[in-house]
């Protein structure tokens, strides 16, 4: 499985507590949102390390990674639907992206592994799963007031 080349989530694991940690009170809306968020890179946090822990050779492996893709998915599209405040309006187009790109990666995912191995859209789901994964690392790096620095993912400031 070619997901743990990208899965660097649990770097944005470790960054969760900066989110939180701000010194003064915001607003309510600003704050609904970085909770959120928090919750999102927590799921993510988990599926990486699930998804890591999986051993391919084992019955069943295939169905479980699957799974875990699915409900990643819909994490993916529960952050999405968040409203970004305005704070943050820089990033606003780049949920929307990591969404629509973690659900191509899913469905291509589905394709390779369901009945016979498909390397050729194995390799189009680890495309479009980096891809997802940038634009989170993007969000978390505006998050914690740095300045991006995925290639290849653009913010307006």
């Amino acid at each position: 499985m070619n997901l743990k080349k990208y899965c660097k989530i649990v770097i944005i694991a470790i960054g969760l507590t900066v989110l939180t940690a701000c010194g003064k009170k915001s607003d309510p809306a600003l704050e609904n949102y970085r909770e959120k968020m928090e919750e999102f890179y927590s799921s993510l946090s988990y599926y990486d390390q699930a998804i890591n822990a999986l051993d391919p050779e084992a019955d069943g492996s295939k169905e479980e990674l699957l799974n875990m893709l699915d409900q990643m998915n819909e994490s993916y599209k529960d952050m999405a639907s968040l409203e970004v405040p305005e704070e943050f309006s820089g990033i606003s187009d780049l949920p929307g992206e990591a969404a629509e790109y973690m659900q191509k990666a899913d469905e291509f995912y589905h394709m390779a592994y369901d009945g016979d191995f498909d390397e050729d859209n194995e390799a189009l789901a680890s495309q479009y799963y980096e891809r997802a994964n940038n634009r989170a690392m993007v969000i978390l790096q505006v998050l914690h007031g740095e300045v991006p620095s995925v290639e290849g993912v653009s913010v307006d400031e």
